[in-house]
């Protein structure tokens, strides 16, 4: 007859009498502790669970201190009349009927947990179908973006961001934990730049924030630069081009980022030195933008839409810097060509089309021609009360400032165009940002 030994402590001889594996006691544990939790009004107990390997080394008498709370009132709780102190330490003679402490079924129990235990790692996953699906929804909001209401646009990131928070926590798979942080951080990234649209800074300098530490957690580059970048244009439109060039000399030290991406960060660099006055280093920063890239590619900024920076929007965010450094040339020259490339797009006639059909206004304002300023402004007149976001009321509230200093303020026909941007915004979503604030982004 085989020797018998006791068990070491007595939390395991009563395990072994109620005949439970480990997950048996863990899921009483996790009971216990709701239960606690509610009594208790303690979150704390309410999700308290156990590792196994925490739970072996409690039943075999490994344990040399009292665990931290919950843990001992869970246990008093699950083994009444006990206390922690002796469920850890051997159990006293005759206490309660002993099983073997080693034979064949010991051995059983032991493989039918380790065998649960890998079943619920491989059953912690997503199917892939899912998150390609999460891939296409991430890409079709970032896409139609331009061509939605942004208060839509950002309840459906809102909605999709929180699916992706629910299936992190589902999944145990690095690579898919991966690929929904990336989508986490597209979302946060939308989000920001809809609350922009709506001028509420705040929460769009968060939103920003919360882009790049999704970024910083799965060390993905272009999405830290993009979202660096969403910084930098953020701290342009609260009068800080210092600040700004922080955050792109910070976006240009993340590898990976593509050709797009690259040509975004210089422009937006070149709107922080016209701020500043530095009309050399600007149009160095706007050369640096107009290069030829080297072919590369990333998973961010050639997703489309609302991430991509392709010459439509290099020429846009050219034309204000421009318009920042004085030169009217320059910049109704870009802002032709930023309108010719967009018409040539799938989708002409989008609201973006209006901003720098703003800037070139202000560009011939600035040569006094007051006929091409009333031939630009005519279609911007038109766009939806929706569509008038703080991008678009921005620029039409400088340029009334503009117009009421110049002397064609003064004619018969600026007088008009001044009373209709004084009706256009007053039906705005968004309204202009009081203090000195510096366009910088379309």
């Amino acid at each position: 007859m085989a020797q018998q030994e006791e068990p070491r402590s007595l939390l395991l001889a009563l395990t072994l009498a109620r005949n439970w594996t480990y997950r048996d006691a863990a899921k009483e544990y996790r009971r216990i502790g709701r239960l606690l939790g509610g009594e208790l009004d303690d979150n704390d107990y309410r999700t308290a669970d156990v590792a196994e390997a925490t739970w072996r080394r409690w039943t075999w008498g490994s344990v040399r201190r009292i665990p931290n709370s919950p843990t001992p009132a869970i246990l008093e709780r699950m083994f009444p009349g006990h206390t922690v102190q002796q469920l850890l330490a051997p159990p006293p003679a005759a206490a309660v009927t002993l099983q073997p402490a080693l034979n064949e079924s010991d051995i059983a129990m032991t493989a039918r947990d380790a065998a649960a235990h890998a079943g619920d790692a491989a059953s912690a996953h997503l199917p892939e179908m899912t998150l390609d699906q999460i891939d296409d929804d991430v890409r079709a909001l970032a896409v139609a973006y331009e061509t939605t209401d942004p208060r839509a646009a950002f309840f459906d990131c809102r909605t999709l961001l929180t699916d992706v928070q629910h299936k992190l926590e589902r999944t145990r798979r690095p690579r898919q934990k991966e690929r929904l942080y990336l989508v986490a951080g597209m979302l946060s990234s939308l989000m920001s730049v809809a609350a922009f649209d709506l001028a509420t800074l705040g929460a769009a300098v968060q939103f920003a924030r919360t882009s790049a530490m999704y970024g910083e957690t799965i060390e993905h580059g272009p999405l830290q630069a993009y979202a660096n970048g969403v910084l930098a244009f953020l701290s342009y439109w609260s009068g800080q081009p210092t600040t700004a060039l922080r955050n792109i000399r910070t976006a240009h030290g993340f590898s990976g980022v593509g050709d797009m991406g690259q040509v975004r960060l210089h422009a937006i660099e070149a709107r922080a030195h016209a701020h500043l006055g530095r009309p050399r280093e600007a149009e160095r920063a706007i050369q640096a933008a107009l290069e030829p890239g080297t072919g590369l590619h990333d998973d961010l900024h050639d997703v489309g839409g609302e991430f991509s920076f392709g010459p439509a929007r290099a020429a846009m965010s050219h034309a204000t810097t421009y318009l920042v450094l004085g030169d009217s040339e320059r910049a109704e020259a870009s802002a032709e060509q930023a309108l010719t490339l967009l018409q040539a797009e799938a989708s002409p006639d989008r609201p973006v089309q209006m901003q720098v059909t703003v800037d070139l206004a202000r560009a011939r304002l600035l040569r006094g021609e007051l006929d091409g300023v009333n031939e630009a402004l005519g279609p911007v007149f038109g766009t939806a009360a929706e569509w008038r976001t703080i991008g678009l009321v921005d620029r039409l509230a400088r340029f009334r400032v503009q117009l009421v200093g110049s002397p064609a303020g003064k004619a018969h026909m600026g007088l008009e165009l001044g009373e209709q941007i004084e009706d256009f915004v007053s039906l705005a979503a968004a309204r202009p940002l009081s203090g000195r604030r510096a366009v910088i982004e379309s």
